[in-house]
């Protein structure tokens, strides 16, 4: 089938499509002599594997060692492995989201217990003063984690956009 045929199919864009190709995750692509790819009926598969992945948190590198060259041979206990290992990856995440929501919580009913008569600076000032001196917990987030984060809120945005 042609790239067109294959984009409908999946519903990933032409050159989304190419990029997986150019990264080596999708190999079974061949050249017809005008110039044309031709992809066989497992490419839609392949793809679906490789979205999916991707939503699950999974790498391009990750993907690559994981994807066999025959969608007939997979390595069972590497992939379970991996599966596993990405799955305790979401558990500590769910964790230090629930610790840093905590902290926010916490943040937001201090900053709205401000004290009658004193302005939002002195307020501002007397929050990070407690921040400073320990009495608030700070959140616990890894190196990752904002850029996980970030990621999720892009692709949020763009649906609702």
């Amino acid at each position: 089938m042609k790239i067109g045929e294959l984009a409908k199919r999946s519903g990933l864009a032409h050159s989304r499509i190419r990029f997986y190709e150019s990264v080596g995750l999708l190999k079974t692509v061949e050249r017809r002599p005008n110039g044309y790819r031709t992809y066989p009926p497992e490419a839609v598969v392949v793809l679906e594997l490789i979205a999916t992945a991707q939503k699950a948190g999974f790498s391009l590198d990750e993907i690559r060692a994981l994807l066999p060259p025959d969608l007939e041979h997979w390595e069972h206990s590497a992939l379970i492995e991996a599966l596993r290992r990405k799955v305790e990856d979401i558990e500590a995440l769910q964790a230090r989201l629930a610790q840093s929501k905590a902290h926010l919580v916490a943040l937001i009913e201090e900053i709205e217990a401000k004290p009658e008569g004193i302005d939002c600076a002195a307020n501002a000032r007397r929050v990070l003063s407690r921040m400073q001196h320990g009495e608030m917990k700070s959140p616990a987030m890894a190196a990752g984690d904002a850029r996980m984060l970030g990621k999720a809120g892009r692709r949020r945005a763009v649906k609702a956009g």
